[in-house]
């Protein structure tokens, strides 16, 4: 908020330390983030892995990175995620199950700890072949509360990683307690690791496919340490970022009575059963996504690069070599140029997208170092909104608690990090309330068949509570 503040006093590039400058400009985004760009990352990104080791992430090497991304970017591309598209909608159908029966039974619901519970047993399948089971439990475990602490000082991390380093020398219970999140972080990740091992060993000539089978292999050259800390990175990046957005997403859209009868009445015009071809092609449904992503950036902040020796030249000042850069999402999705009326949730806006909104688009970074969980993201995103809508056509945000929780600041209705970090002005809850509901069959309960909206609902919801939430719930 505060590199954005300075940019709308400023324009659009900023000193935001001695040797940093924040760069708020479509030319210079492509010309940092372009494939085979010279801007390489800066040895921030190795601060924040344990040990400070080399990941597909943290490497600022190139030869490192492109031998890594080839063995992990073919098998979550577009085109294999078609085939384990059935997994991926089995967890997203549980998910909203869960959530419908929650309701059933105590009229609110917390989203954002299902939407996390599925996007952490979808990585955890999907990389290590075996779910963690967090939607069969349906409850808070140390592994999810460790989770949830660990998304909330996200923020804090990626802008001061020496914080991680002294965290266990400090003697106060919050820091040191993050900590642990951190030690126990590594004991999944080794956990999860070994259990696919014992899946291989099991049957060495076929084993079952994941999106980590290739680092298994001896010609991958990884040791055992090496995948241990790409699991981590899975672990963590598959699941927050994904929950993050989703609760933003429901939030968004339960709050708008126009957005939400709108969306529903795209959805209703689908056959069943859903699936995400049928979805691709729902041009509301995809501003919604992209409005989200938009507005609601799951990582606003600037991923810094280092500028090349020769220097570089933008919006008419000179950059000497050895300069971090870095071009903040949080305020290239407010450019008010390119976005009009800014921080309005207006999915309409990209019914005929600008090539400058296009270019000022970067919830997902750009280049050869985009995100490799950009497809199975999008694909989670249109298969969990459709079905919750559909399940829930009238959900709307609730002021009631669902107990305590550890949701970082910039998730509606979280008090847990300052004013600082980006989005937590935005009011809100990630509680959902549903009246009237009528019971489900024994079978939409055991999630065997998805749930149908309550009949009493089919209508436009007169008896909803329409004025906006201030905690952290849904009804």
């Amino acid at each position: 908020m505060y590199v954005h503040q300075l940019h709308e006093k400023y324009g659009p590039i900023v000193r935001i330390s001695p040797d940093q400058a924040d760069i708020c400009d479509t030319s210079a985004v492509k010309e940092i983030h372009k494939t085979n760009s010279r801007f390489a990352k800066t040895v921030f990104y190795r601060k924040l892995s344990l040990g400070n080791v080399s990941t597909t992430f943290s490497t600022t090497d190139r030869h490192f990175h492109t031998h890594r991304r080839r063995l992990l970017a073919s098998p979550i591309s577009d085109s294999s995620l078609a085939r384990l598209e059935p997994l991926i909608a089995n967890r997203v159908r549980m998910a909203v199950n869960k959530i419908t029966m929650d309701l059933t039974a105590h009229g609110v619901t917390d989203v954002f700890k299902w939407w996390l519970f599925m996007a952490t047993d979808i990585i955890g399948e999907l990389t290590f072949g075996d779910s963690f089971r967090m939607l069969e439990i349906g409850k808070k475990t140390q592994y999810s509360l460790d989770m949830e602490r660990l998304i909330s000082l996200q923020p804090y991390r990626m802008k001061y990683p020496f914080l991680v380093k002294i965290a266990r020398y400090v003697p106060l219970p919050a820091i040191k307690d993050t900590a642990k999140a951190e030690d126990r972080l590594q004991i999944y990740a080794m956990q999860s690791v070994d259990r696919y091992r014992k899946l291989i060993s099991q049957n060495p000539s076929n084993p079952k496919q994941t999106l980590f089978t290739k680092l298994f292999d001896e010609k991958s050259g990884m040791s055992y340490s090496d995948i241990i800390q790409e699991a981590r990175g899975y672990i963590v990046a598959g699941s927050d970022t994904t929950a993050v957005t989703l609760t933003y997403l429901t939030y968004s859209v339960c709050r708008d009575s126009r957005v939400r009868e709108k969306l529903v009445a795209e959805l209703a015009t689908i056959p069943e059963p859903v699936t995400d071809k049928s979805l691709r092609d729902l041009p509301y449904l995809n501003q919604i996504i992209d409005e989200t992503l938009r507005l609601y950036t799951a990582v606003p902040f600037g991923l810094p690069r280092l500028v090349p020796p020769e220097g570089a030249n933008f919006n008419g000042y000179h950059v000497p070599g050895g300069t971090t850069v870095s071009t903040q999402a949080y305020s290239l999705h407010r450019d008010h140029a390119i976005f009009p009326d800014p921080d309005n949730f207006n999915p309409e806006r990209w019914e005929n997208p600008t090539k400058e909104m296009k270019d000022a688009s970067l919830p997902f970074g750009g280049g050869s170092r985009i995100c490799l969980g950009i497809h199975l993201a999008r694909m989670e995103l249109r298969l969990a909104t459709a079905l919750f809508f559909l399940a829930l056509p009238n959900a709307r945000p609730s002021t009631k608690e669902v107990g305590p929780t550890n949701l970082p600041n910039d998730l509606p209705g979280s008090s847990v990090i300052g004013s600082s970090v980006p989005g937590s002005s935005v009011p809100g809850s990630n509680v959902v309330e549903y009246y009237n509901k009528k019971p489900q069959s024994s079978q939409e309960l055991a999630g065997t068949k998805e749930p149908s909206p309550p009949q009493e609902l089919a209508g436009r919801g007169e008896n909803m509570v329409h004025e906006l939430p201030s905690q952290t719930t849904y009804r």
